[in-house]
Order: structure tokens, then sequence, then C-alpha cells
């Protein structure tokens, strides 16, 4: 992309952050996937460069920076607003006014001509709307170059403009948000996540306001317990910003991402609403029995459930997305990661299976919507508005009417928060989970039935607050992660080893501690996704130790927690439409009408060996470090003819001169199935089971359809049949059959017939740990009294 002072939100994509920021990246990317965004222009981050140098405001600024105290709120908000009044007192450039009045007013026919070219999968209605405008209201939002990355959201942390209309007010919304770049929160924010200030830019979107009859937040996976099996969507009625500013507790509704059954309601009484009435945005009382109402109905959390999980699938990667409703078309204002999945203090993947607190519900003094798991206890400190947040101390429990992130001060400080109103994916929840603080939300009353002075303890992943004695706040502080913990009741041993699937370094040192018997599937797509970057492009740019070593470091953190027990590292298995969203991967890509059946698995090690090795040396390298626990599993093969060409590519490597080196296959074709005699008999150390795969080609469906999922199932008698055909040949060649796919975790009659069957190991999901372990345990018993 040139450096253009503007440009359209279908001129740019997710390679364009540093001249559209996060946001517009987004917007552009969503757009040219034809999602239903409303259309809209950038202001691009060169403009804003230009605007500053025009107007020699760069030394100024990092003057006025220089040495300042940033734990002094006063100090921070007296610097941030000398910066203001500096941006908002200067003058833009007159060719950058004439650019942004013509874009303006040619808004409304730039979309009407690319909505014609568009045919939308999603939301056909969406392209006969009739409400664009000559010149249409707009909202005017800050994209900061630095902004919605998987590791900071810079959730609310800059300024949003809402139905701007006219060529004057837009220019100074615009110069505002410029401004806002140095609000007192975001200077702060910056600090704490070490983002520096030199270089720093912002880019500006102006996108066609869409009045919103309903409006809301989306997780396209749990935000609180990490479940990737579900989504969770929150709504009000009017414009979204009453989430974002917590002014209001919202409709939280949870649903399953593959049977689309809506699994949980939550549906909280609004009183106000905000909405555009004439020129100018209002708040409104709400009828109680309106407001009482569940704010979406099962249809309409279904049609936004397809856009999330749509979405999701485009980017490869967990979702926070914002959406509307208006003239019952549904419209995604924006999406980013969620940056949430990252941080945590305790660095703990939380389940509603083993995080119980160990005090009577009879000291349950106050509950609400869980915003942020964890375990924390302190004294109640109440503040009721953001000049107030000096009375935080360190430890304090913070109790405010509303979550917002001016808020982000004090929430350093304290160990939890609680607030009044506000949903679990306003913005200042997202940030307490990005500081690991336990958070909830929405607790009728607080500042009533919470004391100051008074202590509690707070349990953030069931929502409840509880009345504990000041003494015992300091031994909770010191030992919560030890007593919140559900431990099993016994470290039950079995003949059955349980593994565990795994991805994000970041979990494997916590889950290591489980009872668990290794990883039996290490993905590598996470960690490739994190890496971010085609791995032909770093071939191109002779750059292969760079990534060598990236996936090395990432590997080792696997080996080195779960030494000496073994890690089972499943080589890469994108699909090329997840290859494509890496950078660089359109160059290397084609485009597959059906990924699942087309170019993955051992098929591209066989013609990408250069890529392929690039993963080996980065085992090898592991094993060179003396952590001889981590082995090779090669996943979707097809015919036995390539495990010969990938042995032959793996002994190039020098990969089989290393003592105790294990090479595992993946049965996930049912070919591989019903020839596994031919495989063994090539030589192999372990067979996996991949039972989501296999399932859905011997029933042919895609358990992602939502037109067929519901005829997925790993226990019709097909596909048991075909599992204990492999199990069988497997012991006939005396090596290990293991099962890592979704069934091990999800159906105990299953493993059962698995255990008779003779299967060596079970891979199951962090949740299902001790349950599984537990399950094992008595089905072997009572096989061992027969």
């Amino acid at each position: 992309m040139n450096n253009s002072q503007l440009v359209w939100f279908n001129e740019v994509d997710k390679d364009d952050i540093l001249l559209v920021g996060g946001k517009g990246a987004n917007l552009g990317e969503m757009t040219k996937a034809d999602f239903p965004i409303p259309f809209g222009f950038v202001v691009t981050s060169q403009a804003f460069n230009e605007f500053i140098k025009t107007n020699n405001l760069k030394k100024r600024i990092k003057d006025i920076l220089t040495n300042l105290n940033y734990e002094s709120q006063n100090e921070i908000r007296e610097k941030s607003q000398q910066i203001r009044l500096l941006i908002s007192s200067s003058d833009l450039p007159k060719k950058l006014i004439n650019s942004i009045v013509s874009y303006y007013h040619n808004l409304a026919t730039k979309e009407e001509q690319y909505l014609k070219k568009k045919t939308s999968v999603l939301n056909t209605s969406f392209h006969k709307l009739k409400t664009i405008y000559k010149l249409p209201y707009v909202a005017v939002r800050s994209s900061a170059t630095s902004e919605d990355s998987p590791k900071a959201s810079f959730a609310g942390q800059q300024d949003t403009y809402l139905n701007v209309k006219g060529e004057t007010d837009l220019i100074h919304k615009i110069r505002d948000c410029w401004a806002s770049l140095y609000t007192d929160r975001s200077i702060y924010y910056r600090k704490q996540q070490k983002i520096s200030e030199e270089g720093l830019s912002i880019a500006i979107i102006v996108q066609r306001m869409i009045q919103s009859e309903k409006s809301g937040i989306a997780f396209s996976i749990n935000p609180i317990t990490g479940n990737k099996e579900t989504l969770v969507i929150e709504a009000v009625y009017g414009l979204g910003e009453y989430i974002v500013q917590g002014k209001v507790t919202p409709d939280y509704y949870e649903v399953n991402k593959r049977s689309m059954e809506i699994l949980k309601k939550k549906i909280n009484a609004q009183k106000i609403m905000l909405k555009k009435t004439n020129k100018k945005t209002k708040e409104f009382k709400i009828k109680s029995k309106i407001g009482k109402q569940q704010k979406l109905t099962d249809e309409e959390i279904i049609k936004l459930t397809i856009i999330i999980k749509d979405i999701e699938k485009h980017y490869f990667f967990p979702q926070d997305i914002e959406w509307s409703l208006e003239n019952n078309n549904l419209f995604v204002i924006q999406s980013r990661p969620i940056t949430t999945l990252i941080k945590s203090r305790t660095k703990k993947n939380y389940t509603d299976l083993e995080y119980k607190s160990n005090i009577s519900e009879d000291n349950i003094i106050a509950s609400g919507d869980p915003a942020s798991p964890g375990i924390a206890a302190g004294r109640v400190v109440i503040i009721k508005s953001p000049r107030e947040i000096y009375k935080i101390k360190e430890g304090d429990i913070m109790v405010s009417p509303q979550t917002d992130p001016d808020y982000v001060q004090a929430m350093k400080k304290a160990s939890a928060i609680i607030t009044e109103k506000g949903g679990r994916t306003s913005h200042a929840a997202i940030v307490s989970r990005e500081l690991g603080i336990p958070a909830i939300v929405g607790v009728e009353d607080a500042l009533t039935i919470l004391k100051e002075g008074q202590a509690v303890k707070v349990n953030g992943l069931e929502g409840n607050i509880y009345r504990i004695r000041p003494d015992e706040i300091k031994t909770i502080q010191l030992n919560s992660q030890k007593d919140e913990v559900q431990k099993p009741v016994k470290n039950l041993k079995t003949l059955t080893r349980i593994y565990v699937n795994l991805s994000e370094p970041d979990q494997a040192e916590e889950v290591s501690k489980k009872n668990v018997d290794g990883i039996g599937l290490l993905r590598a797509e996470f960690i490739i996704a994190d890496i971010g970057i085609h791995p032909k492009q770093f071939i191109k740019q002779n750059k292969q130790s760079e990534f060598v070593d990236i996936l090395y470091k990432k590997l080792l953190t696997f080996a080195k927690a779960f030494a000496p027990r073994p890690v089972i590292y499943r080589a890469t298995d994108f699909k090329t439409n997840e290859y494509r969203h890496l950078k660089g991967g359109e160059n290397y890509e084609q485009k597959e009408e059906n990924p699942m059946l087309g170019f993955r698995g051992a098929i591209r090690y066989i013609n990408n060996p250069d890529v392929f090795k690039l993963e080996l040396q980065a085992l090898k390298k592991i094993w060179d470090k003396e952590y001889r626990n981590i082995h090779l599993m090669i996943p979707f093969l097809r015919r036995p003819w390539e495990l010969i060409k990938i042995k032959d590519i793996i002994d190039e490597e020098g990969m089989n001169e290393l003592p105790g080196f294990k090479l595992f296959i993946m049965v996930e074709v049912p070919s591989v199935a019903l020839e596994l005699e031919e495989f063994l008999k090539i030589g192999v150390d372990g067979v996996s089971i991949g039972t989501n795969d296999l399932t859905m080609m011997v029933l042919g469906l895609d358990r992602d359809n939502e037109n067929v999922s519901d005829l997925y199932d790993e226990r019709v008698p097909a596909v048991v049949g075909l599992l204990q055909h492999i199990i069988k040949t497997c012991i006939k060649y005396n090596i290990d059959c293991g099962i890592c796919g979704q069934a091990a975790s999800d159906y105990p009659d299953l493993v059962e017939k698995l255990i008779e069957a003779g299967i060596t190991s079970l891979s199951v999901n962090t949740d299902a740990i001790d349950r599984t372990r537990e399950l094992v345990f008595n089905i072997e018993k009572r096989h061992s009294r027969k």
C-alpha cells in the first residue's frame, strides 16, 4: 500500500496496520472478505504524521513527556491537557482538509458502487439498504498503529464520536481523535504495555453511522474460561457505547459453536439507552416492561453466531467483535484479536469444574457477572469517579459504580475489581483481564451492600463475593491459587496413559503440574499463527535460521516443562486458506474450493521439503539442548508411499541418529485406517487417531456446517468399528495406539469401548484431565475384577 493520506476500506487489509492502524486494517480486511461492514474511509497515519510535522509538534510533545512521573495521576493529567491543547489548536493542512471533504461527499456514492459489485453470503439484505444518505451521519473512531494486536487491545483508550454530520464538525472530530492519542489514560496504558512514545502514530476511521436498535459485543470463545467450544454475545438496546462505558449491564448469551445450541441466557433489565434524536445522541429512559425483555431473539442470536464463527475462521484467531442491528440487518462494526488469552498473573486456563471457592456459601454477601478469573482478598475501597482513584492502595478491592478505562491506574494497584454496572465484554473488563486482575461486574447495589474497609474475598470465575475476617486477607493473598483450585482427591494411577492436547506455550508450565503423563498432541498451528509470517517468506528472505530459532524457543518451553515425560509434536497441518492468512501467504498459497480435502498434511512435506526441514531443525536443536522427550507426529497421511518419502527427509536431517527419537503417524483418513498394516510395515513407533477428521470423512460431512453438523457423532457404529480395527491392528504390530480427538474428552461411553479394545493412551483437553483419569481408573478397576 502506498503512503496515501486517505484510503477507502476496500483498498487496505490486515497488512496495512502501519498505515491505517489496527482497527482500520481489520475493517479493510473484513470489507474485502465481504462481511457486513458499514462502508467508510481512513484518514491514515501518514496524514497525522504530516499534521505533526507541519505544526512542528514532535519535539514539543517529547519535551512535555520528558521526566514524567507515571505514578502521579495529577502530573499525567496536566501533561495530557498540555499536549491535547497543542493538537486541538493546530491547523490541518488545506490540502488534507479538501481531501477529507471530498471523501466525505463521495462516501454514499462509493459505498453504493462497492455494494453493487458484492454479494454477501452472510447477510444478503445488507446490500438492499436504502439508508445511504447524500451527506451521511458518520462515526469517527481512532485507530492507533499499535492497537488491536494479539498482545494489547488499547481498549477504550482513545475517543470515539458518534453521529457526526457536516464538513466542519467532521474536521473538528478528526482533530479531537488525534488529540485523544494523548489522554491521560492512553499515556499511562502505553507505559504499562511498554509501548514507546517514539514514532507513535494514529489513523482515524470515518464510517457510515449505524443507528442501532440493538447492539453489543461478542467473543468467538469464552473469554473467562478460555473454552473454545462456545462463544459469548452481549446485547443492549440502542447504541453500544453504554456497554463500552459500563453504564448498563447487557444481556448475556452463550452458544455452542458446533451444535449452535444456546447454552445460557442471562437477561438483565435495562433502564436507559443511547440513541440519536434529530442531530444529537441522547440518553433515553426505557419502559420497565421493555427493558426486562430478552434483547435479541433466538433467531438473531443464531444469525449473529454464524457471522462470528465465519470471522474467527477467516482470521484463524479468537476475535472480539462489535456488532449492531439496524432495520433487521446485522452489521459488524469492528473485530480485533482477543488479547486476554495471553496475559494472566496466574497463567492459568480456568474452567468451571476446577475453580470453586472453599468458603461456605453462607458467607456470600453479593454476586454478579464474572468478568475476569482469579482469586483475591483485600479491603473494600469505594470510588465513585476517576478523581478518587488516588484512594486505591496496593492490594485493595476496588468497588465502583461502573467500569471505565479512566480507572486503569487504580486497577493496576487493586487486587480485584467490583462494579455495579457493566458487562463481561466492556472495555475496562477486557483491560482487567489483560492485567490479570479478578473482576466481577453487574453487582446490583454493590456500593450499598459493601462497606468501606470491609474485608472480602472475590472469586472472579464464580462471580461471588465472600465475607471474611481481616486476619484472613494475607493468607488468602499468599495462597489464593493453592486454596482456590480444586485438586483431585487422589493422585490416581492408570495403566492407560492420560496425555493432554496443548498448543499455547504460556500454558505449558501450569498444565505440566497436573496429573498428566505428557503431551499427546502439541499442535503447531497456533505457534505458527503466533509467528504470523508464512515460512516460505522466511526462506525467500534468507531468514530460515530466524524461523527455526523462534519455533525452537516456543517448543523448548513445552519440552522443559514436561521433561522427562513425552511431548509429541504434530507437524504443521495448516490448510491453504489458513496459510494464506499469514503474512506473505497469498504469494505461496492457491485458493482451494475445499481446503479440508486439499493440499495439507503429509503431501505438503513432500512437495515443500524446505519448509518441513525447518520444523525438523527446530526439533533437532531441542535434542541438542539435551531435552530428549520431544517427538514427531505426521498428520493427514493418505497413502503408504507418502510415509516412505517423509521418512527419507527425516533421515536426511539426521533425526534417525537421535537415540530414542520416535516417529508417530495420525490416522485421520479412512484409507489409512483400512490400509494401516501397510503403514506399520514401513515402520513407525506409534499411532494417534484423530477422531475429528476421521469421523467427518467416514460420515461424509463437515462438522462446522450448521446444515449437517447435527449428524456428526463419533459414537456411531461405523466410526466405533473403525476405531476398534485400528487398535486391533496396532496390538498385532505391538506399537502404541492413542486417540487425540475431541471424543476422548467428551464421551465416557466411547472411552470405555476404547479401553476394552486395548488403546494405550488418551490425549484430552486440559479441562478434562482429572475427570478422564478418574473415569479410566474406574473402568480399569471394573475390568480387573472380571
